[in-house]
């Protein structure tokens, strides 16, 4: 099979196409035909090895050749414990455990994955596994008139999140640069800002703040929230996260503003219900960008360097708007 692989941690020039063996379902697994695989911001963190908690596979090479997490597709072949999926089954789910997103096959635990709902397209599918546990966990404080702020709010979990901070009734500002300030709000943002002129930390105060691009200090991120307000990010450099898990809590009991990091939970139980919000027309899914199987090493770097309005897919087959 044609897959994208690499064995140095680098930039995207240090990916390449490369014909591979297919690998066997063990008892417990599922082989997918992949047809579309979306681009998360671990698969950048795993292509430079950065921040240090990306090297999870292997310290000094990748512990595993292709990236890749987030995968549509159908079933080619099940292990003989799997009872949920047989060949031929529509499936989507969130392979970070074993990633191999961006070859024509990869191999997926049963649990990992979900029956794909009959009217998204693979494409679509594959925006939802990753980024959506992510904007619905990190949202689930919204409320009615609550201030709500996301930092990164034009990416992927982003996109989703504005929407369902918005459905919840808050009072929503996106942060990001100013090329993607339009689109934030054309999601139902009610307030912009540029993070390249305007700091946030000094604009609320925040009932919560879901942060995606974690860089600033922890006093900083006190300061943006009102009393009894939470603050939340989603990775960052893993100076900025120790800080967070330790003056973070302290501060955050001495002033009643709780710091912390969003530990996500995955899995189906996680994304289906935000694919049920999107079947319902409360949710829209917007890919801005699908490049080819051979193509990666530009779709990483297009996602990778900002550019990106909602998702990147990868149309791994050229079947990625099937049903």
């Amino acid at each position: 099979m044609r897959a994208v692989v690499y064995d140095e941690y680098g930039s995207p020039e240090m990916l390449r196409i490369e014909d591979v063996p297919t690998p066997s379902a063990g008892p417990r697994q599922v082989l997918v035909e992949v047809l579309a695989t979306s681009i998360n911001l671990s698969d950048w963190e795993g292509l430079h090895g950065t921040p240090f908690y990306a090297r999870f596979g292997g310290l000094r090479r990748p512990g595993r050749r292709v990236l890749g997490s987030d995968i549509a597709g159908r079933v080619a072949a099940v292990g003989a414990e799997v009872t949920r999926f047989r060949p031929g089954d529509a499936v989507y789910g969130d392979n970070l455990a074993l990633l191999g997103g961006y070859a024509q096959y990869a191999l997926a635990a049963e649990s990992a994955l979900a029956h794909k709902p009959a009217a998204l397209t693979f494409a679509e599918a594959s925006t939802l596994p990753q980024a959506g546990p992510i904007a619905l966990q990190g949202t689930a404080a919204a409320r009615p008139g609550s201030r709500v702020l996301v930092n990164g709010a034009g990416g992927g979990s982003g996109t989703f999140a504005v929407q369902l901070a918005k459905l919840a009734g808050a009072h929503v500002t996106g942060v990001d640069n100013a090329g993607k300030l339009d689109y934030v709000r054309s999601l139902g943002a009610d307030h912009v800002i540029d993070y390249r002129s305007e700091d946030f930390t000094r604009i609320g105060p925040y009932d919560l703040v879901l942060d995606l691009v974690a860089h600033r200090s922890v006093l900083a991120y006190r300061r943006a929230l009102a009393p009894g307000g939470r603050y939340l990010c989603v990775g960052g450099p893993v100076r900025t996260l120790l800080a967070i898990l330790t003056a973070g809590t302290v501060i955050g009991l001495l002033t009643g503003r709780r710091i912390g990091i969003l530990v996500v939970r995955p899995g189906p139980e996680h994304f289906e219900p935000l694919a049920l919000q999107c079947l319902a027309g409360e949710i829209s899914i917007h890919i801005d960008r699908t490049f080819p199987l051979d193509e990666v090493p530009q779709a990483l770097a297009f996602h990778g360097e900002g550019h990106a309005l909602g998702k990147v897919v990868v149309d791994v087959a050229g079947r990625a708007q099937e049903r």
